[in-house]
């Protein structure tokens, strides 16, 4: 067993590596011990239990995910290349995929995924604009297609796809 104690940012990394691996049945104590070369007790250190440290991996999705909406919001640009920055942001997080996998069994994943939607929701629309398309439709769409394509197997590629939804959009402006 390792000897290092370990710290709080330590086991939500383990545990964003679990869920994205093995999904969200690898978040207990006893993997996530294995997982790091520890004992239950370090995780029992940090989390009163199981659902707290569940608490602690969203809300840390849930700010880092706000943050890059506020960074793109500050951010300059074509509104294309934003666009892109935005989807590809998303799509190459392989957190992402796995949290909308886990919200379909956990109404409280479901929710903090909703929260940061509407966040997502409401830059999109702002985009758009830029390309003078104001049905809110569209944003939903782009959105759908985000948290859909990772979902679709085989030879697809997401990023490509939603590439090709970015062209269609420019082509409609």
């Amino acid at each position: 067993m390792a000897d290092t104690r370990l710290s709080v940012e330590k086991w939500i990394t383990a545990g964003f590596d679990a869920l994205q691996m093995a999904g969200p049945k690898a978040l207990a104590a006893e993997p996530l011990a294995r997982r790091l070369g520890t004992t239950k007790g370090s995780f029992y250190w940090h989390f009163k239990d199981v659902p707290t440290f569940h608490a602690a991996l969203l809300r840390q999705w849930q700010a880092d995910a706000l943050a890059d909406v506020m960074d793109l919001l500050r951010s300059d640009g074509a509104p294309d290349a934003r666009l892109r920055q935005f989807g590809s942001g998303i799509l190459s997080n392989p957190t992402e995929a796995a949290l909308r996998v886990w919200a379909h069994g956990d109404p409280a994943v479901a929710a903090a995924l909703a929260e940061i939607d509407a966040e997502r929701l409401t830059y999109l629309r702002h985009l758009l604009k830029q390309f003078g398309l104001s049905n809110p439709g569209f944003a939903q769409a782009l959105l759908a297609a985000l948290a859909g394509l990772p979902q679709l197997h085989g030879d697809t590629d997401p990023a490509a796809a939603f590439d090709a939804l970015v062209d269609t959009v420019v082509a409609l402006a």
